[in-house]
């Protein structure tokens, strides 16, 4: 399919109460009235950022997993979104995707916070991950991962960077920034999807999730409030803007290796 209707949730996220999150999330989804093939989460959607310090521990079968499953499966569209999971003796913050079916993809998150204290308490992820839906190539990024243009690099590997995030108000013009710049280098579409509020640690959060068209344009900016928007990305544009400016054929050539 050549468009994409996507579903952003700027939200403001409960501290360390997952229970309520699912229900507010599912509630501002629900009350958006609109039909969609993606509906994105922020980061941490159901804690918080380090928010999930003292609270029970969730695996891949656990509770929040499962409510993407059903989202999922209710509203015939994939759900994407981080979660802390708990496997094999890590903690990962993972952003997972559902497809409407249950199938289920993840990303774990490369680039830790280490100024916030993000890597003392979860493990980084080694592999960048590009998942294919409804033909579309997608890449899922987190948050700080947005910082690192070599990581983010397309290399004729996606048509969509997929981030999701807490990002502070401090930063936000870092945010805007370096989202747009990640666009017209990568000529991609780009969803940056943040959330609102203060967090438990006393963070102001600003919101401006946005989205951008392969020549950097703005597509979307939803703003320093609480609130859905849906946004149709378009496939064939981001083609013609490959044919049009075939700057990625003078790429130099490269490969990541994993941090000793």
């Amino acid at each position: 399919m050549n468009s994409l209707r996507t579903l952003l949730v700027q939200a403001r996220i409960r501290w360390k109460d997952p229970a309520e999150n699912r229900t507010h999330l599912y509630s501002l989804a629900q009350q958006s009235g609109e039909t969609f093939d993606l509906l994105v989460l922020p980061e941490t959607f159901t804690t918080g950022f380090l928010g999930d310090t003292d609270l029970p521990q969730e695996d891949m079968q656990g509770p929040s997993v499962a409510w993407m499953k059903t989202v999922a499966e209710e509203f015939d569209s994939a759900v994407a979104g981080s979660v802390v999971i708990m496997e094999d003796g890590h903690r990962y913050n993972r952003l997972v995707f559902v497809s409407p079916e249950g199938e289920v993809t993840y990303y774990d998150k490369r680039h830790l916070f280490a100024f916030g204290g993000e890597n003392k308490r979860y493990t980084p992820g080694k592999s960048r991950v590009v998942i294919n839906y409804r033909s579309w190539r997608i890449c899922m990024q987190i948050c700080y991962d947005l910082r690192f243009p070599a990581w983010c690099r397309n290399r004729d590997d996606y048509d969509l960077m997929l981030l999701v995030a807490n990002w502070p108000a401090k930063r936000v013009h870092h945010w805007l920034a370096l989202l747009e710049a990640r666009a017209i280098e990568n000529q991609s579409w780009v969803i940056g999807l943040n959330r609102v509020g203060k967090d438990g640690n006393g963070l102001e959060y600003p919101g401006r999730s946005v989205v951008f068209d392969p020549l950097g344009a703005s597509a979307a900016d939803l703003g320093s409030e609480e609130c859905t928007q849906a946004v149709t990305l378009d496939l064939e544009l981001l083609r013609q803007t490959r044919r049009d400016f075939p700057f990625q054929a003078d790429a130099d050539n490269f490969e990541l290796s994993e941090n000793k």
